[in-house]
């Protein structure tokens, strides 16, 4: 069974950074689009940031410049550095491995929470 793992997660001030992994127990993990989501209470799932299995990387506009996706295939882990951290990024954030060749291969881990504030 695949399991999807977010970490990295907690408490943290506005202005400082936080980096959050995922790892994702498939076969052929550099075949995975990776995405990361998040969720804040009363708003809809909003695409944070995602790296795609050929390596190219896109970016919610919210997050443009203080946000940087990375992936390690040999690990099976994906990395999301978040920097200069402010309140509209308190969310819990999932990570969403999809197939690259068969979108009903599509994964969701469980969710790490990220709070920003003083």
């Amino acid at each position: 069974q695949v399991q999807v793992v977010e970490s990295g997660g907690g408490l943290v001030q506005p202005g400082g950074s936080l980096r959050l992994s995922c790892t994702a127990s498939v076969s052929v993990f550099e075949g995975y689009n990776i995405l990361w989501y998040r969720q804040a209470p009363g708003k809809q799932r909003e695409l944070v940031a995602g790296i795609h299995a050929g390596g190219s990387t896109t970016y919610a506009d919210s997050v443009q410049g203080r946000f940087t996706i990375s992936r390690d295939n040999a690990k099976k882990s994906v990395s999301l550095q978040m920097n200069r951290l402010n309140s509209d990024d308190t969310a819990v954030y999932l990570c969403n491995a999809v197939s690259n060749l068969n979108s009903h291969l599509n994964f969701w881990g469980q969710g790490t929470q990220v709070t920003v504030s003083s």
